[in-house]
């Protein structure tokens, strides 16, 4: 099983969204799921159970970070709810040892029951977030086109609790950076110039979508995904051709995530 955590310090950026769909992604292509929501929030909780697609455990996201002996069934597909506790852990001052510790054992104790794992964070730094990438074999950033984001970049990489440089160091050698993938992307003159920017800057973070040089990973704007995420739908399967167009758009981006977390041979539709 491979994990991949969804990070960004700042709320708001789209990483529910991208988690729900890359899960939905992955289920379709035959892969055996598990979605972890470490936000307490539950964006992510909210979404997939109102598709009713995924097995909701009977125990919550917080149990995996204050427990050692955490179960969840053997099933295609496994939601791990948030609940009011991860709150508690948001506040928690003590040393995020023993709950990475945990973290890492329920991961382990997984891995022959599923094929990847997808845990969405919450934006602050704090040891759920930590616990998360010392536990994970790949983080990936999705991000807005505009100046805080690229500021945000340096804050990805270096900051002094959480950035992947940081993490690598102390806790976790293996993890990977997938990259930066800009969300809810406009083709305005204004996001145009930011995306140009972020190229010039941090090229090498970006996600190649083909071997054609200036072709990235991207999650375009559209009411479609929204709309998704409000009723549990999924794109391909909405009556709407703006949807199904939505979905045009997006399945390369969430093909070549799939390859990078999961590189086998895609399975059949189960």
């Amino acid at each position: 099983m491979k994990t991949l955590v969804l990070a960004n310090q700042k709320g708001g950026v789209g990483k529910s969204a991208v988690a729900t769909l890359l899960a939905h992604h992955l289920r379709r292509a035959g892969r055996r799921v598990l979605a972890l929501d470490l936000d307490h929030q539950g964006n992510l909780s909210s979404v997939l159970q109102r598709s009713g697609r995924p097995l909701v455990a009977s125990v919550t996201a917080d149990l995996l970070l204050t427990q050692a002996q955490v179960d969840v069934p053997a099933e295609p597909f496994v939601l791990v709810p948030a609940a009011d506790p991860l709150l508690w852990l948001e506040r928690q001052p003590a040393q995020h040892t023993p709950f990475a510790r945990n973290l890492r054992a329920f991961l382990r104790a997984r891995a022959g029951r599923f094929d990847v794992c997808i845990v969405d964070t919450n934006p602050n730094p704090d040891i759920r977030l930590i616990a998360a990438l010392a536990s994970a074999d790949f983080v990936l950033s999705p991000i807005q086109l505009n100046q805080e984001a690229i500021d945000g970049v340096r804050g990805l990489l270096h900051h002094p609790r959480v950035g992947v440089h940081k993490i690598r160091v102390l806790l976790n050698p293996a993890l990977q950076l997938v990259g930066l993938l800009p969300v809810m992307v406009e083709a305005t003159p204004f996001q145009r110039a930011n995306f140009a920017e972020i190229v010039r800057h941090h090229q090498s973070l970006l996600i190649p979508l083909t071997d054609k040089p200036g072709e990235f990973a991207f999650i375009p704007k559209r009411s479609a995904v929204a709309e998704a995420q409000a009723s549990g739908d999924l794109l391909w399967e909405m009556k709407k051709t703006a949807a199904r167009d939505a979905w045009a758009e997006i399945e390369p981006t969430m093909r070549r995530l799939a390859e990078i977390v999961d590189p086998q041979e895609q399975r059949h539709v189960a």
